[in-house]
């Protein structure tokens, strides 16, 4: 399929969907960015409501600055939070669907397959699937304003070998074997933290019970409320979970290259086939993650 007209329907798709992808980065990013923050505000308040009780015996002023700067950490915290919290996760979830979705529908119209097999009007098609796309997605348009699309190249995508190494391909060596040792890397840091945490908390309760030093035994506490805050966090960013999912979906994608490599001489049909499995299994990783990020 070739013309002007199918040229252009691409260009538009494709630059539609770079709108829809920066409006959920850039709403991602404010998620991740509320919840870090109310992580440390938390454990400044833990750390600083401490530090406040022990002063105020020997310099009362400087111990009610430290409760205050307690009292305001420990307010923030949770308005900070909100920022993160579900309605804004539910948007963002939903935008990147619909970029996902738009994506997904440019390379199977650029490779040639399925609906777009030999059809003429494969830029009309294209034209109204993204529409649909947008439509479900109507009430998040409030986030796409004042955002214009990245000028970058359509994907030189001609047919399913081009597919292959485009799409497949790149999807495996740029993002999902990156992000599976990234989210790794992710999870062992907060093994290491909360292992550190919590030996910390032996030693000081060691300490404590051995010399008698009550200021020390306060502490053990906030190593422990400190520790938990930091577990919470691991889970609510779903770190070993996306580990999971991005390592089983690259190894899926491995598994269609390496049968599509197999086939000598793949049919239409074959290559149909092929193309929808790997959309499906992508869609299926995207699917996954949205719903736990959803429920929780």
């Amino acid at each position: 399929m070739t013309g002007t007209s199918h040229g252009t329907a691409i260009t538009a798709v494709w630059d539609q969907q770079s709108v829809w992808s920066q409006a959920a980065g850039q709403l991602k990013e404010q998620v991740v960015r509320a919840r870090a923050r109310a992580l440390a505000l938390g454990v400044t308040a833990a750390a600083l409501g401490t530090a406040a009780s022990q002063t105020l015996t020997w310099n009362e002023a400087v111990g009610r600055v430290l409760a205050f700067a307690a009292a305001v950490a420990a307010g923030a915290a949770p308005l900070m939070g909100r920022r993160g919290g579900p309605d804004r996760v539910s948007d963002w979830i939903r935008l990147r669907a619909v970029s996902e979705a738009l994506k997904a529908e440019v390379y199977v119209c650029l490779a040639g397959v399925g609906a777009y097999r030999g059809n003429d009007s494969g830029g009309d098609l294209l034209r109204e699937r993204a529409r649909g796309f947008v439509a479900d997605g109507e009430d998040l348009l409030r986030h796409t304003i004042g955002i214009t699309a990245v000028e970058r190249r359509v994907p030189d995508v001609r047919e399913v070998e081009s597919y292959v190494e485009q799409r497949l391909r790149l999807q495996l060596q740029t993002y999902y074997r990156p992000r599976a040792a990234y989210m790794h890397r992710k999870v062992r840091l907060h093994e290491r933290i909360e292992f550190a945490l919590g030996g910390l908390g032996a030693v000081m309760a060691a300490v404590a019970a051995a010399w008698g030093v009550e200021q020390i035994a306060a502490w053990i506490a906030v190593a422990a409320s400190i520790g938990v805050a930091v577990t919470a966090h691991a889970v609510a960013q779903r770190y070993a979970y996306q580990q999971l999912e991005f390592t089983r979906t690259a190894q899926e994608l491995d598994r269609l290259l390496e049968r599509w490599s197999a086939e000598p001489q793949p049919a239409p049909e074959a290559a149909d086939r092929f193309v929808a499995a790997c959309e499906h299994v992508i869609s299926v990783q995207n699917e996954a993650w949205m719903i736990r990020w959803t429920v929780g």
